[in-house]
């Protein structure tokens, strides 16, 4: 069995319409501007809400805290980071996540399927997703669905492990999302786009007072969107809705809830993709269009999130913030795997494993933590304690049916393989409880003026109990992790920095005899020189890295009904280059290159389908003797990659735009994808693959009040 695969009065009834809903899941085979008014803070405590991009022109922040929780500027935080702003989203009209991401330095996007995506930075995967700097990770890593950028003013990516408030993960990366907050100030939007393969979008977004003193604010986004594709009988329909509402308790607390749901209902969906070699060895070559979906499979998935937030402003510039946030992740499906290699001639040698599966992840997830000032040896420095704590329980059922029948090659492509009864054939059921409570602290100690010293540490107890498809998933680990940093200034907006931390990853993949592998142990060390111009408008980065990731689960093969994993070591070694902000009035840039190399114990290279070299570079530029006129570019290139099965060539994806401004409200943005009609696979992550998006055309019409 294939393995288990978010006026006032009118305000005011709006937000009460917006109800909770349920959440995503997973699956698998092999390893399966200008004119919005700018957000203000209404009082003491969220005066942090100056970090929002909405409504600027910037690709770069001034401030940060997913490394530290201290808000602290891009050069002053002791490791690579690159945020992708709300500009970006709008100018390049990214609606959704693996789009968005693909345009961050570092960051690649394994497309496996066109309904599901694992992301990977620094050649392992990234499991450590955040809104607004809590979460936990993944249970399975993988992201269902075309999960939407709309309820996000902000995106952050910290490169390497974030072993100081998120103990367990992969040392990669974390990415965490930053809420759209309300308004002080009444401010509207919609926007209709309209693009190749019928795509149809419509979005709103509402914000303000919800009475006139001003104390209580709130803001409703709804988006939904209907399109085809360019892969036979695909189609996909989405709907998002989000909710937030703040209150001005007293002067200094501030109490913060809402609510988000996004439902995803695909057509004609894959599960696993095309075979990439014929049995006899030779390349497979299909056309852009083919796929393995039938007019019957479809893969449903949701994400809802619920959370409540009190911050408090403390005597002595201290600041306290509790979070409680439950998320259900959820999933329906019935899908189609075909395996084996097809006859070059006769197509023969394809066989059916059709599946109805259902995957439920219900998350606790509770955070408290402290920050403020400390006076020792005539010095003031800053301190941050916290704890944390959560639980995740993942219940999947799947029902297999018609497993093996043969079919040839043209059937694959034809999709004419009839929908099963699911009455009958093999059943599996998995059921397991994940819990973790952390412990942490961290100082930022100021030795002298121009040297920051960083020193902290995470106690982790995690815990799972429950049965995988008949084997136990039981483990209780308990880790501390340190965290080591320094920032020296070397002049008036230069500095270099160093960095230390260490991270683990329970893991659910099971070796050939069915038992979970043994977590992942992991840790990252980087070098760097930071700088910032223009009065922190642009800034810049260049590091060097090594990340060391032991036991990582890669595919292995296929054993009675289901996918087996072995525990592989690995180390990567490389540099990376990272600038953002504003390099000359009007123009706006966010460009990285990363070169790495992932070598085993014994120095042979390893996770080979991870492209060795990548560049991202986005750009968009007012013209100054037109300012309604904005142009922008952007480019994704990555080196070649192999699978032992495949290859594929370097490439590059040009995307051009242009946005007019008829009006201050009224705006229309064009936007195109793969401008040279590059043709590529979209992964080799497993022995299956399909080909990405031709050219395709996106326009969108925007009002703003």
């Amino acid at each position: 069995m294939p393995p288990a695969l978010s006026s006032s009065a009118l305000l005011s009834l709006a937000l009460a319409a917006t109800l909770p809903a349920h959440g995503q899941a997973q699956a698998g085979p092999d390893g399966a501007s200008s004119g919005a008014v700018q957000p203000l803070p209404a009082i003491t405590v969220s005066a942090r809400a100056d970090a929002a991009t909405e409504g600027t022109d910037a690709f770069a922040v001034r401030s940060t805290s997913t490394a530290t929780r201290m808000y602290l500027s891009p050069r002053e935080t002791p490791q690579s980071i690159t945020v992708l702003t709300h500009a970006v989203v709008q100018d390049f009209s990214l609606a959704n996540v693996n789009d968005l991401l693909s345009l961050a330095t570092g960051v690649n996007v394994e497309r496996v399927e066109p309904d599901r995506s694992y992301f990977s930075v620094r050649g392992f995967e990234v499991s450590n997703f955040q809104v607004d700097g809590v979460g936990l990770p993944f249970a399975t890593g993988d992201q269902l669905g075309d999960l939407d950028t709309v309820l996000h003013d902000r995106v952050e990516i910290l490169r390497g492990a974030n072993g100081l408030v998120t103990a367990t993960g992969n040392p990669s990366a974390t990415v965490n999302f930053v809420r759209k907050r309300p308004t002080a100030h009444f401010q509207a939007s919609a926007a209709l786009t309209l693009g190749s393969w019928n795509d149809r979008r419509a979005e709103a977004d509402v914000s303000g007072a919800l009475g006139s003193a001003g104390s209580v604010r709130g803001r409703l986004i709804v988006a939904g969107e209907e399109k085809d594709s360019w892969l036979a009988r695909y189609s996909l329909k989405k709907s998002v809705a989000g909710g937030v509402v703040e209150a001005d308790l007293t002067d200094n607390t501030l109490l913060a809830a809402g609510i988000s749901r996004q439902y995803n209902l695909p057509r004609g969906t894959m599960w696993g993709a095309l075979p990439l070699a014929y049995s006899d060895g030779t390349p497979t070559n299909y056309d852009r269009s083919a796929s393995t979906g039938t007019s019957w499979t479809y893969w449903a998935s949701e994400d809802s999130q619920a959370f409540a937030e009190l911050t408090h402003q403390l005597p002595g510039d201290w600041q306290a913030k509790a979070t409680l946030t439950r998320r259900l992740i959820a999933s329906d499906a019935e899908l189609l795997y075909l395996y084996g290699d097809p006859d070059a001639s006769t197509g023969e040698g394809l066989f059916s494993y059709p599946s109805r599966y259902g995957h439920t992840e219900r998350q606790w997830i509770g955070d408290v933590h402290a920050t403020g000032p400390f006076t020792l040896a005539g010095r003031r420095h800053e301190l941050m304690l916290g704890f944390s704590g959560g639980q995740s329980i993942n219940q999947m059922h799947s029902s297999d049916d018609d497993v093996g029948l043969p079919l040839t090659e043209d059937e694959m492509l034809a999709g004419s393989f009839a929908r099963p009864a699911f009455d009958e054939g093999i059943t599996g059921n998995a059921h397991f409880k994940n819990r973790q409570a952390s412990l942490y602290a961290a100082t930022r100690l100021n030795l002298a003026d121009d040297l920051k010293v960083f020193a902290g540490a995470t106690l982790t107890r995690t815990t799972s109990v429950g049965e995988q498809y008949g084997e136990a998933h039981d483990f209780a680990k308990t880790r501390t992790t340190p965290y080591a940093g320094i920032v020296y200034d070397l002049a008036p907006g230069y500095s270099v920095y160093g960095s230390y931390t260490a991270i683990f990853n329970p893991q659910y993949q099971t070796d050939v005899s069915n038992k979970t592998l043994d977590p992942i142990e992991g840790s990252n060390a980087e070098l760097g020189a930071k700088g910032e111009w223009l009065g922190g408008k642009l800034t810049g980065s260049a590091a060097v890295f090594q990340t060391r990731q032991d036991n990582t689960a890669v595919y292995a093969g296929w054993a009675n009904g289901r996918s087996y994993y072995s525990g592989v070591d690995a180390t990567s070694t490389g540099f990376e280059l990272d600038v953002a902000g504003q390099i000359a009035q009007g123009w706006e840039l966010s460009a990285g290159y990363t070169l790495l190399a992932l070598k085993d114990p014994d120095g042979h290279d390893v996770r080979t389908y991870v492209p060795r070299r990548t560049l991202r570079a986005s750009t968009s530029y007012r013209l100054p003797m037109l300012p309604a006129l904005k142009l922008g570019a952007s480019v994704k290139w990555q080196s070649e990659i192999s699978n032992g099965t495949a290859r594929q060539d370097a490439y590059a994806l040009l995307d051009l735009m242009a946005g007019y401004e008829f009006h201050k409200n009224l705006s229309l943005t064009a936007s195109l994808r793969n401008a040279t009609d590059e043709s590529y696979l979209t992964s080799l992550l497993w022995a299956q693959s399909y080909r990405g998006a031709p050219r395709n055309l996106l326009v969108t019409l925007r009002w703003t009040y």
